[in-house]
Parts: structure tokens; C-alpha cells; sequence
């Protein structure tokens, strides 16, 4: 790569990070419609929680960010269904158990580990553990692992609007395949937008 093309790689990498760093401080916001439903909503209402879900992911650009990050060398779908099934199977757990047993932790140092995990996930595809460390670890673990955090952040989101119990476990339920629906989604969007990146010289 010669020093034109160097330059302008960073230059596209820094307008990137310009757009994507501004986003992220809104991965975890809730319009005003969805907080009053939140606070005020009784009983079961399983399609407004399955789309508050689906919007959730959506529009979460760091768990979009992660996933992107974990899915940069995937070239094979039995690949590419086995990370994102780690990924699912922690974000699911803590969603579901963080609410139920209303464990919570601090917004700001989940959001905190949830924006390392991006961090995390870039060192890595640079090779970074290898190259500094000489060693690797797990990179299956590791996705379970910053799922376990991601879901956790979910879950500490939620816990805030002080849900009505009546109902909750079905209402969860709801959120919770709105969340991978909404995942499923971006997915799709993903693989395309990677698959085009793999066919330009930038690429590599």
C-alpha cells in the first residue's frame, strides 16, 4: 500500500469513528413515547415489547458494533451462526435473569464494558493479542462473555422504568425476540456491507 492510499484509509477510519462515536453516546436512549409506555404500561402487551425490542437493537450501535467486529473474518454461515449464537445465548441469559432477580449494575460502568468489548474486538482482529502477548484467547468465550455484559446492560436498562411484575415474564419474552429479530436484521445488512468491503482493494 502506498503512502496515498495509507492516507487516505485513515482519513475514511477517522471520518468512520467521527460519525460512529456521536451515535454510540445514543445506543442506549429511549424516546419519550417508549419511556412513558415503559413506566405507565400494566398487564401483558406482547407486540409493543416485541417491537420496543427490535427498536432496541436497531438503533444500539455498540452491540451493532461488536457484532460487526465478530463478524469482520467470518467468511462461512456455519461461522457466522455459531458466534452469533454465543452472542445470543449471553445476552439472553442476563436479560432474562437480570430483570427477573432484578440484578442491576452501575448504567455507566455497563455501558463502559459494553464500549470495551468494541475495543476488545478490534485489538483482536488486529492480531493485537498475538502480537503483544503471544496469545489468544478464546475468541468463542470471549463473544459469550461480552454477551453475558451486553445482555446485562439490557437488562439494567429495563430494571430503570420499574416494570409492572404483572405480566413481566411474557413482556420480557416479547422484548427479548424483538432484540433478536431486530439482531437478525442488522445481520442481514452486515453480510452484505462486509461482502462488498471484501471485493474492494481497501479491504486488505
Amino acid at each position: 500500500m502506498n503512502h496515498l492510499q495509507s492516507k487516505s484509509c485513515a482519513i475514511i477510519i477517522f471520518l468512520l469513528c467521527a460519525l460512529v462515536f456521536p451515535l454510540t453516546s445514543l445506543a442506549h436512549g429511549v424516546d419519550d413515547a417508549t419511556r412513558s409506555f415503559l413506566e405507565n404500561n400494566t398487564g401483558i402487551h406482547f407486540g409493543p415489547f416485541l417491537y420496543i425490542g427490535a427498536k432496541h437493537m436497531v438503533t444500539g450501535y455498540d452491540h451493532l458494533l461488536f457484532l460487526f467486529g465478530v463478524m469482520f473474518f467470518l467468511y462461512k454461515s456455519k461461522d457466522i451462526l455459531l458466534y452469533v449464537t454465543m452472542f445470543t445465548i449471553g445476552h439472553s441469559t442476563t436479560l432474562l435473569l437480570g430483570v427477573l432477580s432484578h440484578v442491576a449494575i452501575n448504567a455507566y460502568l455497563i455501558d463502559a464494558i459494553i464500549g470495551l468489548s468494541v475495543v476488545y474486538k478490534a485489538f483482536d482482529n488486529l492480531g493485537g493479542f498475538e502480537t503483544v502477548f503471544h496469545w489468544r484467547p478464546n475468541p468463542k468465550t470471549a463473544v459469550l462473555v461480552f454477551g453475558l455484559f451486553h445482555g446485562l446492560g439490557l437488562a439494567t436498562k429495563l430494571q430503570e422504568f420499574q416494570l409492572d411484575p404483572n405480566g413481566l415474564l411474557a413482556n420480557l419474552i416479547a422484548f427479548n425476540i424483538g432484540v433478536e429479530l431486530g439482531q437478525f436484521l442488522a445481520l442481514m445488512f452486515i453480510v452484505l456491507f462486509l461482502n462488498y468491503l471484501r471485493r474492494l482493494p481497501l479491504f486488505s
